[in-house]
């Protein structure tokens, strides 16, 4: 069996491993995910993304012999990665938690719904990440058409900060709803329910079907941002996965904070900016991953200082 396959079966069969512990050990039982717990999954998860990256720099040439990548440039490309998308999942984390808001989810269920939600967005990301490379690979011109695409979603992020969300207006929703019955009542943490002998979706499988279509919509502007750094299928997928896996414990440990953090979507625009112009200028400057790492982290940093320093204003009681 080639390196290559081993590497991709392993590594799905660690994801498949660390869900089934996640759901079926630590969270077996519904309850209230609190800070202190959602922490230190958040530690677990940037941790195993972190010592994954050290095999990617010492065992690069074993997992992809003949890559055009060296060890080093195949860790850096995964740790970029790796960064962008854990950064523009923090859009998803906002999501999460006007969703959960509107729909009124009873904190007991959200882990329930973030998981089966992560989920499907894995098996999601994956056709996006292997029709994106697909598409770069066989027509040059769409990594252009991604650039554009990337530096407009960022200048959307800025104009339209504000915008409401209406779950109800959801195209996947009311067309749920018209093919089949849905109760406003919540019956424990089941998706579906029986009512009068007839099956019925409860308001949290509404919960999920949201987050899940929302999630396409967001992978379509999460993929070409990583495809900005690097093609390489796997570093791609594995960077991903690891930043979704982590998606979880995110939300419970921001939150309750997020509002802190105000200045931060200003900066994942332009962080979308930057890596959309990086790919409309592939062709005439490629700019080195390393200095793209720096560039990101810079305005993260930016970003998180400048909320600190200025607070957002509090409403006036009139």
């Amino acid at each position: 069996m080639e390196q290559s396959t081993i590497m991709w079966i392993g590594f799905n069969m660690f994801v498949l491993a660390m869900l089934a512990l996640d759901l079926g050990v630590f969270h077996k039982k519904a309850h209230e995910v609190k800070m202190k717990e959602a922490l230190t999954w958040s530690a677990v998860w940037i941790s195993l993304a972190l010592v994954f990256n050290v095999l990617i720099y010492y065992f690069w040439d074993w997992m992809a012999p003949g890559s055009e990548y060296s060890n080093k440039d195949a860790a850096l490309a995964f740790i970029t990665g790796y960064v962008i998308e854990k950064s523009l999942s923090v859009d998803n984390v906002f999501v999460f938690l006007m969703v959960f808001t509107y729909f009124r989810v009873p904190s007991l269920y959200q882990h329930k719904v973030l998981f089966w939600g992560i989920l499907g967005a894995l098996v999601m990301r994956a056709i996006f990440i292997f029709a994106g490379v697909a598409l770069i690979t066989k027509f040059h011109w769409m990594i252009y058409l991604f650039g554009a695409l990337l530096i407009i979603t960022g200048i959307k992020m800025v104009t339209q900060k504000n915008k409401k969300l209406d779950p109800e207006k959801n195209p996947m929703i009311r067309l749920f709803r018209k093919f089949f019955p849905v109760t406003n009542e919540y019956h424990g943490d089941h998706f579906f329910a029986k009512i009068d002998g007839r099956k019925v979706a409860t308001p949290l499988f509404i919960v999920l079907l949201f987050i899940e279509t929302t999630d396409v919509i967001f992978a379509v502007d999460s993929i070409p941002a990583i495809l900005a750094i690097t093609s390489n299928p796997f570093i791609v997928y594995t960077s991903n996965v690891f930043a979704i896996l982590g998606l979880r414990a995110l939300y419970f440990a921001l939150a309750g904070i997020m509002g802190l953090f105000h200045y931060l979507h200003y900066g994942l625009s332009v962080i979308l900016v930057f890596v959309g112009a990086k790919m409309m200028l592939v062709d005439l400057y490629k700019i080195p991953i390393e200095l793209s790492l720096a560039v990101i982290m810079v305005i993260l940093v930016i970003s998180v200082v400048l909320s600190k320093m200025f607070p957002p204003k509090k409403a006036s009681a009139h």
